[in-house]
């Protein structure tokens, strides 16, 4: 960690910020894109629907440093704010969330700092999805800087309620009524099932294809 820290001390200007990170996006999403090929040639299917990737906004990270009560200063974004970069990776099937994120775990090029799976331990709210926070190295001409990347890993319905969720918070500033919560909970609760019963299907379907092909 003191390594890391010694390179990100070099950052000094909010230009600096955005090119390092936007580097480390368009790195992550061409490892992700290259995994996402070589799963498909190896077992002719794509574990990824999609990819979504955003930097923060100068507003947000400022917002997140005085909820942590810290200046907002560049050293400071750099070392308080492990979300300035942000990928989201859209899967069809549970299964595949945690097949994506150990494929990225055995990169030597990627260094994963913190897990959380809120797949096993959902939020109060409801809310399902797995992080990684890693970093990757950006080899710039006079040195390399540790960039951290958040990277999110959900299936297609997890991420249509949270995108639902992110609404009704913004809509009430979060604050939403009592009874729209619990219809959230609830709703969270039927898309765990939706999940399950999806994954289970398409292991029935492969099952009912492997004996069809004399497997």
């Amino acid at each position: 960690m003191k390594k890391q820290d010694k390179r990100n001390s070099a950052v000094q200007t909010w230009e600096e910020v955005t090119f390092l990170y936007t580097a480390a996006l368009k790195d992550i999403n061409t490892k992700i894109e290259i995994l996402n090929d070589e799963f498909q040639r190896i077992h002719k299917y794509n574990p990824i629907e999609h990819i979504k990737s955003r930097l923060k906004t100068p507003e947000s990270i400022v917002k997140k440093l005085k909820k942590y009560g810290q200046e907002s200063t560049i050293e400071n974004m750099v070392e308080y704010v492990n979300d300035i970069a942000g990928i989201r990776i859209i899967c069809s099937f549970t299964s595949d969330i945690y097949r994506i994120a150990e494929m990225l775990s055995n990169r030597p090029d990627v260094d994963v700092i913190e897990v959380r799976d809120y797949l096993k331990n959902p939020k109060p709210s409801g809310y399902m999805s797995y992080h990684m926070l890693v970093t990757v190295p950006i080899f710039l001409s006079d040195r390399t800087e540790d960039v951290k990347v958040e990277i999110q890993i959900r299936t297609v319905a997890m991420d249509f309620w949270a995108s639902l969720e992110h609404k009704i918070n913004y809509k009430f500033e979060g604050n939403a009524p009592e009874e729209v919560r619990a219809e959230l909970v609830e709703c969270a609760h039927m898309v765990s099932i939706l999940d399950d019963r999806m994954l289970l299907l398409n292991e029935e379907v492969q099952r009912f294809g492997n004996a069809n092909n004399g497997i």
